[in-house]
């Protein structure tokens, strides 16, 4: 039984009917499975599958201690430990880092947008609830994989960064003494208290925002911990870029708030939390290149420009502790990734803009600064959108998908795209073009175009690794079950 028909049956096991459809919530970076589906009252909720029993367990615990604790988690509405499936309140599709992809300006110099800092601020206020409380009242028993972010754990993360990243992106270290720098900062670490309750991927991405309040989501990996850990997973995450200024008011307001619930040595706090900064740093590093170079998901690799930026600006304040090779390492990681040569938008090398597209809504247009591409027209495939049972469904549904492909026209189609396609990578690649954008195009921009620029995405992140392909789906607000 797959997911999907999982969690169709836990929801009528719920409902005591069967959903009237069901559509897939993109989980970004991850195992599990969402899906989003009409209650009978005209809602939605979300179903979610997770193919790892501890990491499942860890989540469903904790989901339900901090909602009793009043904090904002989405609830637990039913639930198969067995089957590995449960149905939670659906949040929407606003992440915190969608929020400020859509109101931030363009230039650098604009103010950060006002809307996006009053969510932060509250986001801030709302953390040490979430450590102190949470340490106070979950089971930590059903951490998971440890019950604490130990010296274990930070190894874990170091080496991480060490195999995941700086030997796959070929950044030349000593490794004898890399070891010796890893345990320094690790005993230094360790000075810190680990008594409260640790988020672990406390981030943009993982905060809803709901009619201008947030939302978390995503602590399936919590433990005991350093408080400063999370902040630093905040402040200093990649895509964010948030402004030092910015990250100063955060860091003063997210003290003030803490005062009021714990006793805090400011200077004792402030002394360990560059320490957590580096360690976050390298570990989402290595997620990176986890991501990216093994896993051959180039959009992983947008990010690192903007975690090189802010390794720049560590090191220009100085490391807190002296940490020779890892300061080597990390000024290598500058001078390969921060300099100016190395776009906020996109990673070092050539960028596939893929795109699928209404020509109800005109041509899309080319957001690269160079131009140069093709727009495919796909109307003279057979159209899904015709058929009764495909009115409700896209081309990332798998019954649409079986539906084109087995269509022979299709392949006719396919075949030239992917000549074409390949000829102008292999060539733009040989001339260090760094920009190439392919646009898909049919009558609603739901079931053609969105089946063809999913194929060639994937067809070129699985041939092309070292090409960051970067996909988009004009029309999808229109969608029904809009935002997916």
């Amino acid at each position: 039984m797959n997911a999907r028909d999982r969690v169709v049956r836990l929801y009528e096991r719920h409902y005591g009917v069967r959903p009237a459809h069901v559509y897939e919530v993109a989980a970004d970076g991850s195992a599990r499975r969402y899906y989003r589906l009409p209650t009978p009252d005209s809602g939605t909720v979300i179903g979610g599958y997770g193919p790892d029993r501890g990491e499942n367990r860890a989540f469903l615990s904790f989901s339900t201690t901090l909602r009793e604790a009043g904090l904002p988690v989405p609830g637990i509405l039913a639930e198969n430990r067995r089957q590995g499936t449960w149905l939670e309140d659906d949040l929407g599709d606003t992440t915190l880092f969608d929020l400020l992809a859509e109101t931030r300006a363009p230039d650098p110099e604009e103010p950060f947008p006002e809307e996006v800092l009053a969510v932060y601020r509250r986001v801030v206020e709302l953390l040490p609830r979430f450590q102190v409380e949470g340490g106070r009242l979950l089971n930590f028993r059903v951490a998971y994989p440890r019950r604490a972010f130990d010296r274990q754990s930070m190894l874990w993360d170091l080496n991480y960064f060490k195999y995941h990243f700086l030997k796959l992106a070929h950044v030349p270290f000593d490794e004898a003494r890399l070891e010796r720098d890893f345990g320094k900062l690790v005993r230094f670490l360790l000075e810190a208290p680990r008594d409260h309750f640790m988020y672990r991927d406390f981030q943009s991405r993982n905060i809803m925002v709901v009619e201008s309040e947030p939302w978390f989501i995503d602590y399936q990996g919590g433990r005991r911990g350093a408080l400063q850990y999370d902040l630093a997973s905040l402040l200093y995450d990649a895509k964010a870029d948030l402004p030092p200024e910015v990250r100063a008011e955060l860091l003063e307001r997210y003290l003030a708030e803490l005062e009021g619930m714990v006793p805090v040595d400011r200077d004792a706090f402030l002394g360990c939390y560059r320490g957590f900064v580096l360690i976050r740093i390298m570990q989402a590093l290595g997620a990176y290149g986890y991501r990216g170079f093994f896993e051959r998901k180039p959009r992983f690799l947008q990010s690192v420009p903007f975690a090189a930026r802010n390794l720049d600006a560590l090191l220009d304040e100085g490391l807190p502790l002296s940490l020779p090779e890892i300061e080597s390492t990390f000024s290598r990681i500058v001078e390969r990734w921060a300099g100016p040569e190395s776009s906020a938008q996109e990673a070092p090398g050539l960028s596939l803009r893929v795109a699928s597209f209404s020509y109800r809504n005109g041509y899309p247009e080319d957001g690269s600064s160079h131009g140069g591409g093709y727009v495919f027209d796909c109307r003279g495939i057979s159209n899904p959108g015709r058929l009764a049972e495909f009115v409700d469904q896209t081309g990332l549904d798998e019954p649409v998908v079986q539906f084109l492909a087995a269509r022979p026209e299709t392949e006719a189609f396919w075949h030239g795209v992917r000549r074409l396609v390949e000829a102008h990578i292999d060539a733009y690649r040989q001339r260090g073009f760094s920009s190439l954008s392919i646009s898909f195009g049919c009558t609603g921009g739901q079931h053609r175009s969105v089946y063809f620029a999913e194929r060639l995405a994937g067809h070129v992140q699985g041939v092309y690794p070292d090409v960051n392909v970067i996909l988009r789906h004009r029309e999808r607000r229109g969608w029904p079950g809009a935002g997916r």
